[in-house]
């Protein structure tokens, strides 16, 4: 499902200079997480419905809270992660299109599928980079929306007819190999808007987007996801104009105790593989790949091999950074 070549190794450099990471050696040296966590090391999820005011209520949170924020990933946030200066095309991110989704979510060649599945790697991507920046740093993180809530969407989707059944288990079975390997924020925030109030926000922006699609959206958070991590995860839900009283959500969230979860059986040791993981975005994205025969998602060996290639002569991707003489790199054969 990832882009063609995005994460392979380079050809005839095969040890690529690379800065120093974290690993076994710092912690056998004495690196250790605890010392550096503090009351407001925490990953906030700010949740809601299309337009619900998230992106707001999130920066705000983070600005209040000394967080750092982290707007909602697009499909292109692997470019932003790499460092691109302009996003590559769709062959090299997903091979999907939001926009043709809300224009034509039932598309025959599979879009929907593609764009939901791309999207939750995208946020467990993002996700990972939440929990490297609170455990090297310290400083908690404001997300928008997490993969543990991108559920919602993807059952949304089954029940407009967007996607097939097979479409569903095929993602269920990702979802299960790589969600359980992180821990669910701290804290999640619901916005509730009603799907009515949503669906006339979308179409003042120009999205025709069906008010069922909305309300199914609405209530797989209200009836499946939300009382689902309450056992696990703080929860704290505003309709609009509460959620606007940014100074009342940092007072409740300042007040939370934090009692629940798994986060408060972890020790240096769990970190610190905690820490390997996270830090390891290969590892993380394989975690979104199983072998199976899915039209919607699945190409031939000859149209890979034509989109690998095409990957590797833009400028810069043919071997590793630093590597490429075609985008100024020097002193290559030194290094």
């Amino acid at each position: 499902m990832f882009a063609s070549g995005s994460y392979r190794s380079a050809g005839v450099h095969t040890s690529p200079g690379r800065t120093l990471r974290y690993g076994w050696l710092t912690y056998a040296l004495g690196e250790r997480t605890l010392p550096r966590l503090s009351k407001t090391s925490k990953i906030i999820a700010v949740d809601g419905n299309l337009a619900s005011g998230k992106g707001a209520l999130a920066l705000k949170l983070a600005e209040n809270l000394g967080m750092l924020y982290m707007p909602e990933p697009d499909t292109f946030y692997m470019d932003k992660m790499t460092g691109e200066k302009e996003p590559l095309p769709v062959d090299f991110n997903g091979l999907c299109s939001l926009e043709k989704f809300y224009t034509d979510p039932k598309a025959a060649d599979g879009n929907s599928y593609r764009l939901q599945l791309w999207m939750y790697a995208m946020r467990l991507l993002q996700y990972s980079d939440a929990v490297e920046h609170l455990l090297t740093t310290g400083q908690g993180v404001v997300l928008e929306r997490s993969p543990f809530s991108d559920t919602v969407f993807i059952d949304a989707m089954f029940k407009e007819g967007y996607i097939r059944k097979e479409c569903v288990e095929h993602y269920n079975e990702i979802r299960h190999i790589s969600i359980c390997e992180f821990l669910l924020p701290h804290l999640n925030i619901y916005i509730d808007v009603p799907a009515e109030e949503v669906q006339k926000r979308l179409k003042q922006s120009g999205k025709n987007v069906p008010l069922s699609y909305l309300k199914n959206i609405e209530d797989g958070y209200k009836k499946t996801f939300l009382p689902q991590i309450e056992a696990d995860s703080e929860v704290l839900v505003y309709n609009e104009a509460e959620a606007l009283d940014v100074e009342k959500v940092v007072e409740d969230v300042e007040n939370l105790k934090f009692e629940k979860g798994p986060w408060v059986n972890q020790d240096d040791t769990s970190y610190h593989h905690m820490r390997m993981l996270v830090q390891d975005k290969q590892k993380v994205a394989n975690l979104t790949h199983i072998p199976n025969f899915l039209p919607e998602i699945t190409i031939g060996a000859h149209e890979y091999d034509e989109k690998y290639y095409a990957y590797r002569s833009l400028p810069g991707k043919k071997y590793a950074p630093g590597y490429n003489a075609d985008v100024g790199d020097k002193y290559i054969w030194l290094k």
